[in-house]
């Protein structure tokens, strides 16, 4: 979601005329609980952040007086949810792209099924922002960070063949009359109903962390490697997205077990337990 969005959804109608000395802290916590009730506490402390930041730029430009008090953002944010879908979902997720009419929903999902990109990414995204020739897809400011560029595999380019004429709109995703999507939530979430997928994953933002999930559990993908694909500033972050599926750890965790007890057996030499290790 766009700051310009969060603007139009939930600021501008309640303080939109007010003037910022007006407002009080009780209309803050209002405005909190009522987010709350629909939005995750990440998306709550970008609105109420959004606000300060209008508020201090009046202040700053000798525009307006404050309010008298510092707008609270929330102190603990818990984003580290995991989502991530099984075979089966998935498959059902793929057929229910396949059916839906929409003329871009589906392709968008399956955009960041096969490369990762953030949602406000694919919006953004322009034809000339991919290279054909060379296989790569430059994406502009991720995250406020530099620009970067992420392969073009091809199962993306198979996809963006396939998009309409080029000519039509700069842009791979339009909105209306051309210009750049805002917005897809009620088509996407159409079809996340048809699939049967829960109610909590976020049809998007979700794929995303399947596309971490999926490479960071195959085994083939190193977690720097990973790192780059996703864009992200640092490892931390590409640790929170990349879930690892239950199979993997369960694996994992009886290979240790596997050499604790060949080792406490006195099974093999001392070189074969250290090839081990590294196998």
């Amino acid at each position: 979601m766009t700051d310009r969005n969060r603007f139009v959804k939930h600021i501008k109608l309640k303080f939109g005329e007010m003037e910022p000395s007006a407002i009080t802290p009780l209309d803050i916590d209002k405005l909190k609980q009522n987010l709350l009730k629909a939005k995750s506490p990440g998306t709550v402390k970008n609105i109420l952040e959004l606000l300060r930041r209008i508020v201090n730029f009046g202040i700053a430009k000798k525009l307006c007086d404050g309010p008298g008090f510092r707008i609270q953002l929330p102190s603990k944010v818990n984003n580290q949810r995991t989502e991530d879908l099984t075979p089966e979902q998935m498959k059902a997720l793929l057929r229910a792209i396949d059916d839906d009419p929409h003329p871009q929903a589906g392709a968008m999902m399956k955009m960041a099924l096969f490369s990762g990109m953030r949602r406000g990414e694919i919006f953004k995204l322009k034809w000339e922002h991919i290279d054909f020739e060379r296989g790569s897809i430059l994406i502009k400011d991720p995250k406020g960070g530099p620009d970067q560029k992420i392969p073009l595999n091809d199962p993306a380019r198979e996809l963006l063949d396939k998009r309409p004429n080029k000519a039509d709109s700069p842009h791979v995703f339009p909105g209306r009359k051309g210009n750049q999507r805002t917005d897809v939530n009620k088509a996407v979430n159409e079809i996340k109903k048809a699939a049967g997928l829960p109610k909590d994953f976020r049809p998007l933002h979700g794929i995303r962390h399947v596309y971490a999930s999926m490479l960071a559990s195959s085994g083939q993908v190193d977690m720097y490697t990973l790192q780059k694909l996703l864009t992200h500033k640092n490892f931390q972050m590409t640790q929170r997205c990349a879930h690892l599926r239950d199979e993997t750890l369960k694996k994992a965790s009886n290979l240790a077990g596997d050499i604790i007890k060949e080792i406490a057996s006195n099974k093999g030499s001392e070189k074969q337990l250290k090839g081990k290790r590294y196998e």
